[in-house]
């Protein structure tokens, strides 16, 4: 593994390498809002046995030093840009972008706008709304207030606890609660190693620490309400460039609503859509084994040339994750 800095016009962004640095980048991936590129390292190390995979702190996330003011969050397409304009930097051919959630909203986004770095798409349960939605949210803006003050993800981030007095009290905060309840071992600390950072001006082995979100509370209540995104405008550009998309639907509480993934279906014939039993949302951190899975398979297919059923087999596990 890999950390490193890439200077992007208004600052430096994380990027973890997982694999050799020394080969070409075969996929990205976009975490979901909140999260970071570490939380997914035991879901992505094992791809890098034998190729590049490469994962991005969003603007406002982890480690990346951008700036992240809420007033100015109006849409995705500042994460879309943001990825575009590292790309342009850091890769050196078109890749498998993948994606979670907000993520693999983004994947859509980047993939739309400039089809030439994107060779296919893997998106796990990517946050795609109904056209009237976003219709709304573009034409009549002046309901931007009362949308957002119906967002309740948004209003519960604003309430998020943001300080800790050591990333054990974290663990003990979040370890089988809520969103985290279903996560398999290790994805809750590694998602608290770049999730938070000390604060506090103590000596290094003081008792008295404090540990703060890196995704500040009122950054993250603005990613949700900030929905003038244009998704649906770039699956249809996606089509037209005929690139491979594999969708993930989890079968508890999806955010991709039975109506948006018919017509995403209709809309694009060659999509493949995969809804799995027994997962939520969190499909990543309860069934990493078939997120990875199908990375492995799309740069087998997109990136390395292989033909169906030539794949070469997939080491599954990672300290146990499955």
């Amino acid at each position: 593994m890999r950390r490193f800095f890439s200077d992007l016009p208004d600052g430096e962004m994380q990027a973890i390498d997982f694999g050799n640095p020394a080969l070409e980048m075969a996929a990205l991936w976009l975490h979901a809002t909140g999260f970071n590129a570490m939380t997914y390292q035991s879901l992505l190390a094992p791809l890098g046995l034998r190729t590049k995979v490469t994962a991005l702190d969003l603007r406002g996330h982890g480690r990346t030093r951008l700036p992240a003011i809420p007033a100015k969050m109006k849409s995705w397409h500042r994460y879309r840009d943001d990825v575009i304009a590292w790309l342009e930097k850091n890769a050196t051919r078109p890749v498998v972008l993948g994606g979670h959630s907000m993520g693999g909203c983004v994947a859509v986004l980047v993939a739309g706008k400039r089809p030439d770095l994107v060779k296919g798409l893997v998106l796990v349960d990517p946050v795609i709304l109904s056209r009237r939605f976003y219709f709304v949210a573009h034409l009549m803006p002046f309901l931007r207030p009362v949308l957002s003050g119906g967002n309740a993800m948004a209003r519960q981030a604003r309430k998020r606890r943001a300080e800790f007095a050591s990333q054990e009290a974290i663990r003990q905060a979040y370890h089988g609660k809520g969103a985290f309840k279903s996560w398999r071992a290790p994805f809750l600390d590694d998602y608290i190693m770049d999730g938070f950072r000390r604060i506090d001006d103590n000596p290094q082995d003081s008792e008295d620490q404090v540990w703060r979100l890196n995704c500040e509370p009122k950054w993250e209540a603005a990613t949700f309400n900030g929905q003038r995104n244009q998704p649906w405008g770039a699956l249809r550009k996606i089509r037209k460039k005929k690139i491979p998309i594999v969708v993930l639907r989890p079968e508890h509480k999806p955010v991709l609503s039975e109506r948006v993934t018919d017509l995403m279906v209709r809309k694009n014939p060659d999509l493949v859509l995969k809804e799995r039993p027994n997962t939520s949302h969190f499909h990543p951190m309860e069934a990493p084994y078939e997120v990875r899975d199908e990375l492995s398979l799309a740069i087998a297919r997109l990136i390395e040339g292989f033909s169906a059923g030539d794949e070469g087999p997939m080491r599954r596990s990672l300290h146990g994750t499955g």
